[in-house]
């Protein structure tokens, strides 16, 4: 298993597909998250500006998710921190999740946002994704609000790790970072 940036060559279309299974569960209970049935062009508009890790499994891609390092963070400044991190797009195909693989993703994302000077990561999941909520908490967040999303039909838990021995370093980590957020497709 290898879990690295995406890249111009790696397939949107596989990637959407991959979102679509991993997203179908949430779907058939009637939670309408983007990825339950997004196109590949609102995947491309998804990742464009954003750090997009992805996991293969030889050249099939089996997770993925996006880290939101802009400031200011809509989904922060949600709950006053909009100098935090964001993960978006979370997603483990069925077949290989309770693997590690999500957390290994999660890991790496964590590591990126510390090592150009976040000390705080945030996401949201539906209020009603208990199972997604107590996987969240054994790996370090926390609730910190909620927030009714337009266009969803269910309210949002924002959560939030703070990330160990990360110091904010401003413009610079914007700087840092730029050539990646300004074309995470590489």
């Amino acid at each position: 298993m290898v879990i690295r940036p995406l890249r111009r060559d790696d397939s949107i279309e596989e990637l959407t597909n991959l979102l679509h299974r991993a997203y179908a569960a949430l779907g058939e209970k009637g939670l309408n998250y983007t990825a339950v049935d997004q196109s590949p062009e609102t995947t491309r508009k998804r990742v464009e500006n954003r750090r997009c890790l992805i996991a293969l499994d030889g050249a099939r891609i089996v997770g993925t998710l996006l880290v939101n390092s802009e400031v200011p963070n809509i989904l922060g400044a949600c709950f006053g921190n909009p100098k935090a991190a964001s993960v978006h797009q979370f997603a483990v195909d069925p077949a290989y999740q309770c693997r590690g693989l999500g957390s290994q993703l999660l890991a790496e994302a964590e590591s990126w946002a510390r090592s150009i000077g976040f000390a705080e990561m945030a996401l949201d999941t539906a209020e009603s994704a208990a199972q997604l909520i107590a996987y969240y908490v054994r790996r370090g967040y926390r609730s910190v609000g909620s927030v009714q999303w337009n266009g969803k039909v269910y309210r949002s838990l924002i959560m939030s790790k703070k990330l160990a021995h990360a110091a904010w370093r401003g413009a610079r980590a914007n700087e840092a970072a730029g050539p990646a957020l300004r074309r995470t497709l590489e």
